[in-house]
């Protein structure tokens, strides 16, 4: 199968590149060209014609999409448009990815896939809008919402938290009021190419099993990686930031399961493999 990663470059797109290794990937990034150009990227599609797009390029700079919302909503939402024409155009299959910031972090439980989104940020705004033009043009596309990602390269917060515990200094605070589902790259990429042998179409949420907060994840990273500095809880009001976190960035993978699809792993089990596997991140 050809297969074409927009955002090749990024963590994830390079995960992608490396699991999907058995078919043929083209890479596209930005020195290939910009998914705001809507009539470039339609003559690259038209000229690659690959099978299937997997849309993993976008503006993640969460704080940075608060200050700059034009550029966010400019290539996280009239990106996404574009890569969606393109391959209707061309009649590509269309994965996308998109986040758990669509949603506003209230409830007192995962989000379901038809929850209603309500975004806080602009960054969530943004992508939701994506997801919303990615449906308008392609409704066959299908959406895999994930939440906290890492992987090999980073940048992430498991990237900053072994960096930390490689330095001498004070112990380090980490918010201990936001949970989530924790998620390597390689575990959503392995879906994804579940999803490359079967025609899905809709959203589901993708994420590792069980849940954590932030304080969580780098307490074990720590103890993982036999770290002699500590690590001691805080508050999100003690961490202001300029963009809204969601204190509840769980997603229940109800749409996948009903599906039958495996779950991935549990966030603890794949970040030991991580950390085994890349030991320097």
């Amino acid at each position: 199968m050809k297969i074409l990663v927009t955002g090749g470059r990024g963590m994830l797109g390079r995960t992608l590149c490396r699991v999907l290794g058995d078919h043929e990937v083209i890479s596209f990034t930005r020195s290939m060209g910009d998914i705001t150009d809507g009539d470039a990227l339609k003559d690259f599609f038209e000229a690659q014609r690959p099978d299937c797009v997997v849309h993993a390029a976008a503006m993640t700079a969460v704080d940075d999409c608060e200050t700059k919302t034009g550029e966010a909503m400019r290539i996280n939402g009239g990106g996404s448009a574009n890569v969606a024409q393109a391959a209707a155009l061309i009649s590509a299959r269309l994965i996308a990815i998109s986040t758990d910031y669509v949603f506003d972090g209230t409830l007192d439980r995962p989000y379901r896939e038809d929850d209603e989104p309500a975004p806080r940020t602009a960054y969530g705004r943004s992508k939701l809008a994506g997801e919303q033009a990615i449906l308008r043009f392609c409704p066959d596309a299908a959406i895999l919402r994930t939440a906290w990602l890492y992987g090999k390269g980073g940048p992430s917060f498991v990237h900053t938290m072994m960096r930390l515990g490689r330095e001498e200094g004070p112990p380090v605070r980490v918010v201990n009021d936001q949970v989530g589902n924790p998620t390597s790259t390689d575990a959503l990429a392995g879906l994804i190419e579940q999803f490359l042998e079967r025609h899905e179409s809709g959203i589901f949420h993708a994420s590792c099993e069980g849940e954590a907060t932030w304080y969580d994840v780098a307490s074990e990273i720590f103890t993982l990686k036999h770290c002699t500095r500590s690590v001691v809880p805080c508050s999100s009001s003690e961490y202001p930031r300029p963009a809204q976190r969601p204190s509840n960035s769980r997603l229940e993978k109800r749409a996948l399961r009903l599906k039958g699809y495996r779950p991935l792993p549990h966030w603890r089990e794949a970040l030991v493999e991580f950390l085994e596997r890349y030991p320097d991140g």
